[in-house]
């Protein structure tokens, strides 16, 4: 088996990765892309920060097993099939499904600090670093979690105050120009999504 073309997509908080990642997977049969996201390796609860309020932190790296994160992408860009169980943000009305990575000739590795853990970075071929203003995310990020997680406005201003924030400006916003591609998501990002599925269709044709 060739081995994988290993594509990084990170940026801040509702920067839009989740609907540029939806777009982008779907320029590709299923059997020639795969999505390794960061959102599957999150720790339990009781391996998290809690803030000098009394919240619990999920926007810090030490909440995801990054160990973990870079040993299945290698696995996968070995030629194996990793299997995790979906994590579903505690939300009680989700059902957790059971998640297969198989071998692709293109895997996805995503997540807000990608480029932060080391040992996931190193594994990538391709850097995309996902930007938008931020008032832009904070908007995204309320109707988000209003409506996928079921938190009150109060709680999402808190926590994008308090920690989405500071976490973007310690953790995610000083690797952006380690990234190999920078795409604006303010309003559409299409231009930019063709070009990276035409170069990615080049390495799959290789």
């Amino acid at each position: 088996m060739q081995k994988p073309f290993i594509v990084g997509i990170t940026g801040g908080s509702a920067s839009g990765k989740t609907t540029f990642l939806n777009k982008l997977l779907t320029s590709f049969a299923p059997e020639h892309v795969c999505l390794i996201s960061q959102d599957t390796y999150y720790k339990d609860r009781e391996h998290h920060t809690i803030d000098p309020n009394g919240v619990i932190n999920f926007d810090l790296p030490s909440c995801i097993d990054d160990e973990a994160y870079a040993q299945d992408i290698l696995k996968v860009s070995r030629g194996e099939t990793v299997y995790r169980t979906e994590y579903t943000f505690n939300n009680p009305d989700a059902t957790p499904r059971q998640l297969a990575f198989k071998p692709a000739p293109i895997v996805v590795v995503e997540g807000i600090f990608v480029f932060h853990f080391e040992e996931v970075a190193r594994l990538l071929d391709l850097k995309v670093f996902i930007d938008a203003k931020d008032y832009i995310k904070l908007q995204r990020r309320i109707v988000r979690d209003r409506i996928e997680r079921g938190y009150d406005l109060d709680d999402v201003l808190y926590r994008y105050t308090h920690h989405v924030a500071p976490t973007y400006e310690k953790y995610i916003e000083p690797y952006k120009h380690d990234a190999d591609i920078i795409i604006p998501n303010n309003n559409h990002f299409e231009k930019a999504l063709d070009v990276l599925v035409t170069f990615l269709n080049s390495n799959i044709k290789a």
